[in-house]
């Protein structure tokens, strides 16, 4: 054959290979183009016969589902549903970011104006997000999203504080209170109660920070995801934020455009920087005492061979005195006790002292008072406890005509501060006798209290004379159950309480409603002024000296938005010339101090005690 017929074949053979080939690809489109009613017909065509003669039999392909999308197939299955959720989703997600930077750190500003601001920083926060590339962006997200949910942690927190102690928490001083309050919770409300409490704020931390970051990288993923709207918006509410501010626009008294949370922060870092000078300046303060190189025989002379005794009143306030609500009841009993007081041969003068605290911190008012020092917070305190500065109690003690006693059955546990306020001997609440329950916090109704001080120490014959320290606690938060007056000669060891109790109210249903947190507060006090007049009525000597105030302001559940932190300040005497040495104070005559009469800093009443005292007084 020639080369010529050779080439020909072969062409030949190659157009056919093509135009068969061409026919199998047709016959493929064609069934899977037939509709599925025609599938029968489309496998008797002749060219799908003609496949099948041709074409050797093959098993068919196992049937496999298509794989899940989502969830586990479920979006796949109910689009619409899923389309919801997420929708749902990621609007909770923006109002919860929303939520952090517009919420306050103070119960009484939360409410339906705050949230209708622009935030600054959120603003900002978008801009910025959007400018960033994807690495950063996702990164400072994550970070962001992380650092707005301690934010909000924080101002979760100062709600607590303001609360109860009318001021933020303080980042460097006030983590040694979270264990009180852990320890007030249990006292007030069983070991249950306190691991309850616990455990929800722990589980409230995490979950605040694992939200806030979620929602911080869902909503920058939907901005990205409609960048140009989302530029567009942010510029328009950048716009807005601009001239609120700058033309303070309002809604209902409350500025409409707002940067609070920088404002938070700035003050935190100011916070934390001075919380770390405090301790210099504190030192320097502390080094200074006019009396530190007084002899022993020229101290305190204007008061040898009294029994003098320095009373807190736990949590008695000014508000006990001036609140309307309260004034009548508290009134009657003051004059009450200046009229029985009078009658058994006492005089008695009042003032103001103000205060460090309010709220609660009661050893901080106590050390104030003591030392002469302004201790305003725990590293003061600390400070001070583990000095040689001398309070009131060492220089009694320093004179040696004086037996120092401590009666605090407000302590249940080791109190290495003891040593330091120079107390010869302290009766806590395990060595004052008492069989009786706990009223919430408190171990010992006050009544008791100064029953067993005296059978301990003031009714003991041929004894030296006595300055005391006594806390009475009865009236200490919460306020419910609440002690009430027996005869001093029924109350035994404290067994008759009991019943007392069981007849009292519950602090779990009083602080549901204020105003019977504020009647509770009230009748408490009335108990702690009843029971330490009757005392001085039944058991005051001509050499008994009182002096009696309050520590601190109640919380500002009672103080019904009072700032002020002045407590009442008494002196009581049956010796005449006490009084006089103090002439000079013009102080008002009686249990209750007038509404205009001196007001002292606390830290103010040693200096003025010791030289009203001292030899040149006499």
């Amino acid at each position: 054959m020639s080369q010529e017929a050779t080439d020909e074949v072969t062409q030949e053979t190659e157009e056919a290979g093509t135009t068969e080939a061409a026919g199998a690809a047709g016959t493929t489109d064609a069934a899977e183009t037939a509709p599925a009613g025609d599938e029968t017909d489309a496998a008797h065509t002749p060219q799908a016969v003609e496949a099948a003669d041709e074409t050797p039999a093959s098993p068919a392909p196992e049937a496999s589902d298509p794989p899940p999308s989502g969830w586990f197939g479920w979006r796949r299955r109910y689009p619409r549903t899923a389309r919801g959720v997420t929708l749902g989703t990621t609007v909770l997600a923006g109002a919860l970011l929303l939520f952090a930077l517009l919420v306050p750190n103070r119960l009484e500003r939360l409410d339906a104006e705050a949230f209708f601001r622009l935030p600054a920083e959120g603003i900002l926060l978008a801009g910025l997000l959007l400018a960033l590339p994807t690495r950063s962006r996702r990164l400072t997200a994550v970070v962001s999203g992380a650092l707005l949910g301690v934010l909000t942690v924080l101002k979760f927190v100062d709600m607590g504080f303001y609360s109860v102690l009318a001021r933020p928490f303080d980042l460097v001083l006030d983590w040694i209170l979270l264990d009180d309050a852990a320890e007030f919770v249990r006292e007030s409300f069983g070991r249950t109660g306190q691991v309850l409490a616990v455990v929800g704020v722990l589980v409230l931390i995490v979950a605040v920070l694992a939200l806030m970051t979620l929602a911080m990288v869902r909503v920058t993923n939907l901005m990205v995801r409609h960048r140009a709207v989302a530029t567009r918006t942010t510029l328009i509410l950048g716009t807005a934020w601009i001239t609120c501010m700058t033309l303070n626009i309002q809604v209902t008294s409350v500025p409409l455009a707002t940067k609070g949370n920088a404002d938070l922060v700035n003050n935190r870092i100011e916070q934390v920087r001075a919380g770390l000078k405090d301790g210099r300046v504190f030192e320097k303060q502390a080094a200074v005492d006019a009396f530190a190189k007084t002899p022993p025989d020229q101290l305190l002379t204007g008061l040898r061979g009294k029994d003098v005794l320095f009373t807190f009143i736990e949590s008695y306030g000014r508000v006990a005195i001036d609140d309307p609500a309260m004034a009548p009841q508290i009134d009657a009993v003051l004059k009450e006790g200046t009229s029985s007081l009078k009658a058994a041969g006492f005089q008695s003068r009042s003032a103001w002292l103000r205060s460090p605290v309010t709220g609660a911190g009661s050893w901080l008012a106590h050390s104030t008072f003591l030392s002469g020092l302004w201790i305003k917070n725990q590293q003061r305190y600390r400070s001070l406890t583990t000095s040689d500065r001398a309070t009131l109690n060492s220089y009694f003690r320093k004179t040696g005509a004086w037996r120092t006693v401590g009666v605090v059955p407000g302590v249940r546990r080791a109190w290495p501060e003891g040593k330091f306020f120079a107390l010869d001997h302290i009766y806590d609440s395990e060595h004052l006798g008492y069989q009786g329950p706990y009223f919430s916090w408190t171990p010992v109704p006050d009544q008791f209290s100064l029953e067993a001080f005296q059978r301990l120490e003031h009714g003991k014959k041929n004894r030296e004379p006595i300055m005391a320290e006594i806390i009475l606690a009865s009236s200490h938060n919460p306020w419910s159950p609440i002690a009430r007056m027996v005869d001093w000669d029924d109350l035994g060891d404290g067994s008759v309480f009991h019943q007392i109790k069981k007849e009292g109210t519950d602090p779990k249903e009083v602080w549901k409603d204020p105003e019977r947190v504020r009647t509770e507060y009230r009748r408490a006090i009335e108990y702690s002024l009843h029971s330490l007049t009757e005392w001085v009525e039944r058991y005051g000597t001509d050499d008994t000296v009182l002096v009696f105030l309050g520590d601190h302001q109640p919380v500002p559940t009672v103080t019904a938005g009072s700032t002020s932190k002045d407590v009442p300040v008494t002196i009581v005497a049956r010796d005449q010339k006490v009084l006089d040495k103090i002439a000079d104070w013009q102080w008002t005559d009686g249990l209750k101090p007038a509404e205009n009469a001196p007001t002292w800093g606390m830290d103010k009443f040693r200096d003025r005690f010791m030289t009203a005292y001292g030899p040149q007084r006499d």
